[in-house]
């Protein structure tokens, strides 16, 4: 049975764990880089959790961590979805879904209209992902990746 729990900033043991798995499992899927993450002890990983106006949630499988995916507060009711990642072994059990959908109801009741993600182009299973839970693509041009010609894919979804 999987089971989400939403993190507060002590449960930054739990965040390095899944975000360095996520990194390391599936590395094309992130701009960010694994090794820009191990630099830092827990002050840089209770940062990120002590973001003002974010949110962020992991899922749990018989107790291990599987999944995670944080929402972040925008202007003009724009919130971000970020930092979505399912390991191999939860995959196809619909926690994407739920992560999505936990992401989205804290958007909603704070407030936003839209919520926003970024993907990097050719992750094929994370775009289904999206489109499947309500995203389009956007016309905004998301940032330049590493090789310099590259750019995010920005998807958007209406929500009031």
């Amino acid at each position: 049975m999987v089971r989400l729990r939403v993190l507060t900033k002590n449960d930054w043991p739990l965040w390095r764990e899944v975000r360095l798995a996520a990194l390391g499992e599936a590395p094309q899927a992130f701009k960010a880089r694994l090794a820009h993450w191990h630099s830092g002890g827990e002050e840089r990983w209770r940062a990120r959790l002590e973001m003002p106006d974010a949110y962020n949630i992991i899922a749990l499988l018989g107790g291990r961590t599987v999944a995670m995916a944080s929402g972040l507060a925008g202007g003009s009711g724009a919130y971000e979805l970020r930092s979505v990642w399912v390991s191999p072994q939860a995959r196809g059990r619909g926690v994407g879904d739920r992560l999505i959908e936990a992401v989205e109801t804290w958007a909603l009741q704070s407030g936003a209209t839209t919520l926003k993600l970024a993907v990097i182009p050719g992750n094929e299973p994370a775009i289904a992902l999206y489109q499947r839970n309500g995203f389009v693509v956007a016309g905004d041009l998301g940032d330049l990746l590493s090789d310099g010609v590259t750019r995010e894919r920005v998807m958007v979804k209406a929500l009031r």
